[in-house]
């Protein structure tokens, strides 16, 4: 009795001997965790090699970039300064962005989110203004959920600035003396002017710097604006003397083309800006507009005497001026304007459309194409079927075809009447050449009656016949039904 109660009691005690012990401790997320405790940067150049496995996110986190794990780093520069950071060297995936202000109240600077630059790492800058604090949120990519990331290798450093370029100021617009003009140029260290327009097609905050072209015209011809880079840039264009006075005449991002019409010895002032705190290489190219394009395109593209042809203006202009007037010559003698005509070709032949386009500003072009009217037409005059037939006897079937225009190769299907309506069985094709007068081309089909057919006491047959090498210009007289055939046993 005595050993059954120690068993009973050492049993109890092996139960409950995991409650006593002490348990293991969880992985703690890293100090920079949350926003409140971010790291402080105190000076450039900055490095920083951290575990980051158990990194969380909060629920207040902003999450235009990332909202899985994620560490806080801050940095105020007491001078303006242009910054670069990265994550080069990270076992993991990272999102890497920027922002300003405070806890709930933060905006990332636009661009400020990069992930997977060259491979895994994140890389971005930007131009900081001294006396802002600055807030770099690294997280690990991608997804949802609080899963950290592993070793994070940080680095930021300053970035020096190059020289702004010559034409950086209004008053130093690089002059264009002839066209074609190109340039390329790096908008690194260009700046802005206090009293600097602001395009129509750009808002304040996201202009970043811009530079200046000058181009004095000698006629009254359009010239044409290329412009471009790998991040977001804009082109205006304007009218002046100097920044108290100028006038937008159009503005563009994306770019271009921006085209405008000139007047003889009026100077055109182009601004490119560089948009979103981007910064690198930028090109510019100036030229007349290119004469537009001309083409058509029409349908059907193998017309007969019996169609109606639409056309329809397929017609470019690079310049994006616009094609004001449309003149067509269908090459019998008649003619149209507009930009999608109809028309019909009263006999076959070969016609030559002439198709001319002028554009808004006066520039022209022209385009011809050979449309071929030929008008395939096969009929079928008759189906031979016998009027009576005995259930297993094999009997002719004949179809009779007509064609006047054109030889050409013809299909013919056969096809017999069933529960619901017809079945095919069979099908024939040769060349069918053109006949005088009702002359036929006879296709010639066998069938044998079986004892369903006889089941139901009679049969109907019907031919189909298509034109393989042309459309049938008139397809109604291309099918034909036979009377109906009685069978007996």
């Amino acid at each position: 009795m005595m050993n059954k109660f120690l068993l009973r009691v050492t049993a109890g005690i092996l139960i409950f001997l995991p409650l006593l012990l002490p348990s293991p401790s969880l992985a703690a997320p890293p100090t920079n965790d949350d926003f409140d405790s971010a790291t402080t940067i105190p000076e450039l150049p900055f490095t920083d090699n951290m575990d980051a496995t158990d990194a969380t996110w909060s629920q207040d986190d902003p999450q235009d970039c990332s909202s899985n794990g994620s560490v806080w780093y801050s940095y105020t520069p007491s001078t303006d300064l242009r910054i670069e950071a990265n994550t080069f060297g990270s076992s993991y995936d990272t999102v890497l962005s920027v922002y300003t202000g405070s806890r709930g109240a933060l905006s990332m600077l636009y661009g400020a989110c990069n992930d997977d630059y060259e491979g895994l790492q994140s890389y971005l800058h930007f131009d900081a203004v001294g006396g802002t604090t600055y807030y770099f949120l690294i997280a690990t990519c991608c997804g949802s959920g609080n899963h950290g990331g592993g070793n994070l290798h940080f680095v930021v450093q300053e970035l020096e600035v190059p020289p702004p370029p010559e034409n950086d100021n209004f008053a130093d617009a690089m002059t264009i003396t002839q066209l074609p003009f190109s340039d390329t140029f790096d908008n690194s260290g260009a700046g802005l002017e206090a009293s600097e327009p602001i395009p129509n097609c750009v808002s304040r905050p996201d202009l970043t710097s811009t530079t200046w072209y000058a181009y004095t015209s000698v006629d009254d011809r359009t010239v044409t604006a290329l412009f471009g880079a790998q991040f977001q840039v804009a082109l205006a264009v304007y009218t002046g003397s100097s920044l108290s006075n100028l006038s937008e005449l159009d503005c563009y991002r994306w770019g271009g083309p921006l085209s405008i019409q000139t007047v003889p010895g009026t100077t055109y002032y182009f601004q490119v800006s560089s948009l979103y705190r981007n910064f690198g290489s930028v090109w510019f190219d100036l030229d007349y507009a290119p004469p537009p394009r001309a083409d058509f395109w029409f349908y059907p593209q193998d017309p007969s005497a019996f169609d109606t042809i639409h056309f329809s203006d397929w017609s470019w202009d690079e310049a994006h001026i616009g094609v004001e007037t449309y003149a067509w010559d269908f090459g019998d003698g008649t003619t149209e304007t507009g930009c999608c005509p109809t028309h019909r070709y009263e006999r076959d032949g070969d016609y030559e459309v002439q198709f001319d386009i002028v554009t808004f500003d006066g520039r022209s072009a022209s385009t011809s194409k050979i449309i071929e009217v030929r008008t395939h037409d096969v009929a079928i005059t008759k189906l031979n079927a016998p009027r009576s037939a005995v259930s297993g006897q094999t009997r002719q079937i004949t179809v009779e075809i007509n064609n006047k225009r054109y030889p050409g190769l013809v299909e013919v299907r056969l096809y017999k009447s069933v529960q619901g309506g017809f079945e095919y069985f069979g099908s024939l094709t040769q060349l069918v050449p053109v006949r005088p007068s009702n002359r036929t081309t006879t296709f010639k089909f066998t069938y044998t009656f079986t004892s369903e057919d006889a089941d139901i006491g009679k049969i109907t047959f019907k031919a189909i016949a298509n034109t393989l090498d042309r459309r049938d210009a008139w397809p109604a007289d291309n099918e034909l039904i036979a009377p109906p055939t009685k069978l007996f046993r």
